[in-house]
């Protein structure tokens, strides 16, 4: 699988990446549980696949997505030769406190659950849902301990992993981030990270496009949920579904391709991040990355109507 370097880092990634906040087992957000078992099981598979990288975060189940995959690290003796291992400084969940000292705490919370001694990639994550934006973004603020952290030698690429597009546009004026990770906001039913896109573009910044499939309505299908980025959604709202569906059905190409496919065309994108929650779903991802579709359906499918609005803004982010 083609790999793109990030920047000066050193790090290069394949074109698709899976992310684990399904393995943390989240039943609040995706509607069902994943066992221990079964998330090692995927995780082994992913380490085994021709994908290099995989993405999780502290607050992911309140730390089981790390744990979970600190334990597979121990199991095999470290990380697999070339794999690249993305995780998050986050807020305290229960307070939003998101300070350097909670900064440094969340760094080694995720250095000893993995069982790793220094950070790949390390994103600053979700900052808009913290206390105080003060508190981050101030001299001796997160961000500032997260670029030292980077100048110790502690990180080896910065990152920036959050949602709204105005304020992330406005933290890249402000500092020299080496990629950014963008979820649920560029898929064949949302745009509202276009901007976001062509800023990076512009300046070289490496660019993680995660939720592809819109929280898995585009893998599993309008017919098997009725939730759009993990929320109910009527009958208006999955009608652009519905037409995707029908426009892939003629074509001959599942849905979960034409949506992954969509990313992985973007000359912007690095890598498209996957959510798997078992190991049958990392082995249909690379086929479906891998899927013939002709252009005649991409033409068909920019017809399908699209959201630029933020496909979270009114959402409540539960960690279990």
């Amino acid at each position: 699988m083609q790999k793109t370097p990030i920047g000066s880092t050193g790090l290069e990634v394949t074109q698709v990446g899976f992310g684990t906040a399904p393995l943390a087992g989240m039943p609040d957000t995706y509607g069902h549980d994943v066992t221990e078992e079964s998330a090692r099981a995927t995780i082994r598979a992913i380490f085994d696949s021709p994908v290099n990288l995989l993405d999780t975060s502290r607050n992911y189940g309140f730390g089981r997505a790390e744990d979970r995959i600190g334990a597979v690290i121990r199991e095999r003796g470290g990380l697999p030769d070339g794999f690249v291992l993305s995780t998050k400084l986050d807020r305290d969940m229960e307070t939003g406190r998101f300070d350097a000292d909670r900064a440094r705490r969340s760094a080694e919370e995720s250095l000893t659950a993995l069982g790793i001694d220094r950070f790949q990639i390390l994103h600053l994550h979700d900052p808009e849902h913290s206390r105080d934006l003060d508190e981050i973004r101030r001299p001796g603020g997160a961000i500032d301990t997260l670029f030292r952290m980077r100048e110790a030698g502690v990180v080896q690429a910065v990152g920036l992993a959050m949602g709204r597009s105005d304020l992330l546009l406005e933290v890249l004026q402000d500092w020299p981030f080496d990629i950014i990770l963008t979820h649920n906001r560029f898929s064949l039913l949302n745009r509202s990270a276009t901007t976001v896109l062509d800023a990076c573009a512009a300046r070289g910044i490496a660019v993680l496009n995660a939720a592809p499939f819109a929280g898995g309505i585009l893998a599993k299908g309008a017919g098997q949920m009725r939730r759009i980025t993990y929320q109910d959604a009527d009958e208006s709202a999955l009608l652009p579904v519905r037409k995707i569906e029908e426009i892939c059905g003629r074509h001959r190409v599942a849905p979960g391709a034409a949506a992954l496919q969509f990313s992985l065309r973007d000359a912007r994108v690095t890598s498209t991040i996957v959510g798997v929650s078992k190991p049958e779903r990392v082995s249909q991802t690379i086929e479906w990355a891998m899927a013939r579709a002709p252009g005649p359906l991409f033409e068909e499918l920019s017809g399908v109507e699209f959201s630029s609005r933020d496909p979270e803004a009114d959402r409540l982010y539960l960690p279990g």
